[in-house]
């Protein structure tokens, strides 16, 4: 039955997703929906993307682990990163009219930048959306019982989220997303219920989460343990804001105030949910501890769904399976569409200006189908856990797009050279930590590599400036 439902689930998102397919004709339309979203869809697109494996079986299975301490980066960081870019960001943002983040790049800077920056954005996905292509080939296996493999289910999983995105492209996803945040709200909430019940209601577990530890956030109040949790906070706070995703969910707005308003409300909405998972995954260790504490060392992500399938009636699996596909599905074609428009947008029209629209708009198709084969390649073969995939996403932007673009909107005095320097210094400085830096350092590579980042557009922009009023 909960197969049947799967499958029947599937064929309908695809038959939305095509259907809306039918509305787009350019590449505005492919890219940005048309800047024609309404709030209610702008708030859902937003939330839905974040809402995905990571949240449901990485956020839950760290949380089991480590505790709050532990999800620092996300949710905390995630939904701070929403909310800062529709305060800060969105209406600078919107009124570029511009179809990619990478296009802001080369009109404040110059095409090296653009380039530059386009290419970290774009290889910060890689892991991003093989963490959704992971967690899908994990819920085919789980709900065919083992029949479908883990690899089997992901190569599925791809296609099909690879259909229609490829089809609709923004409006498709913005429409899916629509759909499935119900899904998703609804089918948490309603979980929640059951397994609090069996875990003797809310207050029990929260009681027994708190005796261990497990609700202490901030961490003791030494250098040592500051320094990693600043960092961890910082990297999907800052890192995850020049990203693709975030600026197609503003620019898809109707107007400057839907953006504005959509961003911080999705934010808001997804920190919020991303507690339930959390509190899903910690009842299981009050409902069988035994069972369940053999499982946190052999695979803490499927804590979350052996509780289900083993737990509750099976009218809460179909909900809860469906909640997962509709936050899954979301989040991985809103990742596959990002960086496959800012590739086609940033580079590849950049080596062909001339290209007509139609022709364009073919092209975002075919990266995005080669985009999705590179995922799935790296998806199969990685052994990372989801949670880690994607915190390590954000890891490049921080140290080298960040700067740059802060920088060149609040700074007036940021100049091409700083914003290079900024690059160069902050990415040289990350990758050498992480390959040959000591590996009992309490200082985060990242985090210094986006201080010096800092540090380089500063001096970058002031010798640049000194150097112009010599020569004039």
């Amino acid at each position: 039955m909960i197969l049947g439902f799967v499958i029947l689930y599937i064929l309908l998102s695809m038959v939305i997703g095509l259907a809306a397919a039918r509305r787009v004709h350019t590449t505005k339309d492919f890219a940005v929906a048309g800047r024609s979203l309404p709030l209610p869809v702008v708030t859902a697109t937003v939330f839905a993307t974040w809402f995905g494996a990571e949240t449901v079986f990485g956020i839950s299975a760290t949380f089991v682990k480590e505790g709050l301490h532990g999800v620092v980066a996300d949710p905390f960081g995630s939904s701070l990163c929403l909310i800062f870019a529709g305060l800060f960001f969105a209406r600078r943002f919107y009124r570029l009219n511009l179809l990619t983040i990478g296009d802001y790049y080369r009109l404040r800077y110059n095409r090296s930048v653009e380039v530059l920056c386009t290419l970290c954005i774009v290889s910060s996905y890689l892991g991003w959306v093989a963490a959704q292509i992971k967690a899908l080939g994990l819920v085919f296996n789980v709900v065919t019982d083992g029949a479908m493999t883990q690899p089997l289910g992901m190569v599925i999983g791809a296609v099909i989220v690879l259909t229609y995105t490829t089809f609709g492209g923004m409006f498709s996803v913005a429409i899916l997303d629509f759909v499935q945040i119900t899904m998703i709200m609804g089918g948490m909430l309603y979980i929640g219920s059951v397994i609090s019940g069996l875990a003797g209601g809310v207050g029990a577990v929260l009681t027994h989460a708190a005796g261990a530890h497990k609700l202490d956030f901030f961490p003791a109040a030494d250098f040592n343990g500051w320094i990693p949790f600043i960092g961890a906070w910082m990297t999907m706070m800052l890192g995850s804001i020049p990203q693709q995703d975030v600026f197609q969910r503003i620019t898809s707005a109707k107007d400057e105030q839907t953006a504005v308003r959509g961003s911080v409300l999705g934010g808001t909405l997804y920190f919020l949910f991303a507690f339930v998972p959390m509190f899903l995954a910690y009842s299981a260790t009050l409902v069988d501890p035994q069972m369940f504490g053999a499982l946190l060392q052999k695979d803490s992500q499927l804590v979350l769904p052996t509780l289900i399938l083993l737990h509750t009636p099976v009218f809460a699996q179909i909900i809860f399976f469906g909640a997962v596909l509709s936050a899954i599905m979301s989040c991985s074609s809103a990742t596959l569409l990002a960086p496959s428009v800012a590739f086609s947008e940033n580079i590849i029209k950049g080596i062909y200006p001339h290209m007509s629209d139609r022709t364009f708009l073919r092209t975002m198709r075919m990266v995005l189908v080669c985009f999705a084969g590179v995922v799935l390649v790296f998806a199969l073969n990685s052994e990372a856990s989801i949670f880690k995939m994607v915190e390590n996403a954000y890891k490049v932007t921080l140290v080298t797009a960040f700067v740059p673009l802060s920088a060149g909107l609040f700074r007036p005095r940021a100049t091409t050279q700083g914003a290079l320097c900024a690059f160069v210094v902050g990415l040289v400085t990350w990758m050498g930590l992480e390959l040959f830096g000591p590996s009992d350092s309490i200082w985060p590579p990242q985090l210094v590599g986006f201080l010096l980042a800092a540090t380089g557009m500063v001096v970058g922009s002031f010798l640049s400036q000194r150097i112009g009023t010599h020569k004039a």
